[in-house]
């Protein structure tokens, strides 16, 4: 089968630090680490990610630092068997790549409010108008299921974060259920939640076997394919056992 999505457009971005934010569900840690792939794979610099995810405990960018690290990406997490901690000891080292400003950092962060209270922790690190805050839009997810939720969710985030969105990632997916139509529709929305706050669909993403079955010509936006690298425990669990 031919690989459609060597069709699209790549993801463009205005600045080198970009925030990845998305509720539970919304597919934003598997969003991150294939975006940390593809900067690593396409531009020039160093690329490191993040793993700002506090609330879920199985599909963290964490869990693919060893996969990135043969990339050449550095993964900003606590050492040795401290890897599972989380904030505080995270904040300083996090802070200092901001304000370095070397390369290209990925930020994986959870959309909701403990989410947003990582990013206030963080905000006087950014420089103001040099950085991407981008929000992960699952049309399966409650609070991004229509405009004016994702209004809502938007505006709370702002709020809390001390920080601006600049754009919108159509993610829209049912794990293993996901079709075409699943893609579309989220497409839609995304596209509805664009025209309404004025901020623009950075990219769509979809595993490389949905976007096969779609004709490039239906969509004009840049796309990410994402290759899973996040499994469940049991998924894991599966593919040690076939291997032996």
């Amino acid at each position: 089968m031919v690989d459609k999505s060597t069709t699209y457009r790549h993801p463009v971005f205005n600045h080198d630090t970009i925030v990845i934010v998305g509720g539970y569900g919304s597919g934003k840690s598997e969003v991150s680490v294939n975006l940390a792939r593809h900067l690593a794979a396409t531009g020039p610099g160093p690329v490191s990610i993040a793993d700002l995810d506090v609330i879920n405990p199985y599909f963290r960018s964490r869990e693919a630092a060893e996969e990135l690290a043969r990339l050449g990406i550095k993964s900003l997490i606590p050492p040795g068997d401290q890897v599972y901690a989380d904030l505080p000891i995270l904040i300083p080292n996090i802070k200092s790549a901001i304000q370095a400003g070397t390369g290209r950092l990925v930020l994986d962060v959870g959309g909701d409010d403990q989410g947003a209270k990582v990013l206030s922790a963080l905000a006087d690190a950014f420089r103001p108008g040099k950085y991407e805050l981008l929000l992960v839009l699952n049309a399966h997810r409650p609070f991004t299921a229509d405009v004016a939720s994702t209004q809502r969710l938007i505006v709370e985030i702002e709020a809390v974060s001390r920080l601006k969105f600049t754009g919108v990632i159509a993610n829209t997916h049912l794990m293993d259920d996901t079709t075409v139509e699943t893609v579309l529709r989220g497409l839609e929305l995304a596209g509805a939640v664009s025209r309404a706050t004025g901020l623009r669909i950075v990219f769509f993403s979809a595993t490389r076997n949905i976007v096969n079955q779609i004709r490039p010509e239906e969509i004009d936006f840049p796309l990410l394919p994402l290759d899973r690298s996040l499994l469940k425990p049991w998924e894991k669990k599966t593919i040690r056992d076939d291997a032996q």
